[in-house]
């Protein structure tokens, strides 16, 4: 999972960045009216996703005023739908992207223009799903463990948590799709508040390509999530540190 942790704490230095700029501040916003919709309740309390999402929010200082107007508007009825494409991007890196949107034929004729500039290949729906497993990923601070890390440890892998990764001040929980709400209840119970939440498609395995591709293949990933209707990209590129290095600079 160390290539896995790695490409976290790029995306969460570089999400430092992008907070700045209101597209950070859409993609939240859809995500609330979608967890409204999809689960079909506007208390936090009683919806887990709406509770992450409104997590994800305060993360980035979204106003509480707009996550508000985005639960009203949600409740009054919502025509975002959830949409997801997948296919190779350059250097043949396999690339799976999550969409919110309420215009599927807009989104399919940006997600394809960006895939033809780059060089890419769109495949047809589940053609690339066996590359991918989907697993729960928690982020939290380090510093919201106020017990030993060791009996920390050892009361979330009993809560079904497979992997722990401590990078930076963060610390990063991995866990199958179906104990995702019992690491959430356990991380509830011991009182301390995840940073992010989320089911991810890791991939099984990785491709390894030189600086030179890579970048490539990280700015054909920066223009898709630039789009407004793109709420996650995963792929299988490996993130070495010389990788890691050249996209700091």
């Amino acid at each position: 999972m160390s290539g896995h942790s790695k490409w976290s704490t790029i995306k969460r230095k570089k999400g430092a960045l992008d907070a700045k700029r209101s597209k950070i501040f859409t993609k939240i916003v859809k995500e609330i009216m979608v967890s409204v919709k999809v689960g079909g309740n506007a208390d936090p309390e009683a919806n887990p996703r709406l509770r992450l999402a409104i997590q994800s929010g305060k993360a980035v200082n979204l106003p509480k005023d707009n996550i508000q107007r985005a639960i009203q508007k949600a409740e009054g009825g919502s025509s975002l739908e959830e949409y997801t494409f997948e296919g190779y991007g350059p250097c043949g890196v396999a690339v799976f992207i999550e969409c919110l949107t309420d215009n599927t034929n807009r989104t399919i004729s940006n997600v394809r223009l960006i895939f033809t500039k780059h060089g890419g290949n769109l495949g047809n729906m589940g053609s690339l799903g066996f590359l991918f497993n989907r697993e729960g990923v928690f982020e939290i601070k380090k510093d919201e463990i106020r017990m030993p890390m060791d009996d920390f440890e050892l009361g979330i892998i009993d809560a079904g948590v497979k992997d722990v990764s401590i990078e930076d001040d963060f610390v990063e929980l991995t866990c199958a799709m179906d104990d995702f709400g019992k690491v959430q209840k356990k991380l509830d119970e011991l009182k301390i508040e995840i940073s992010k939440a989320e089911l991810q498609r890791i991939p099984n395995d990785t491709k390894r390509l030189d600086v030179a591709d890579a970048l490539r293949v990280m700015k054909f990933i920066d223009t898709l999530e630039d789009d407004d209707d793109v709420s996650q990209v995963y792929h299988n590129l490996e993130m070495t540190d010389q990788i890691a290095e050249a996209l700091n600079q």
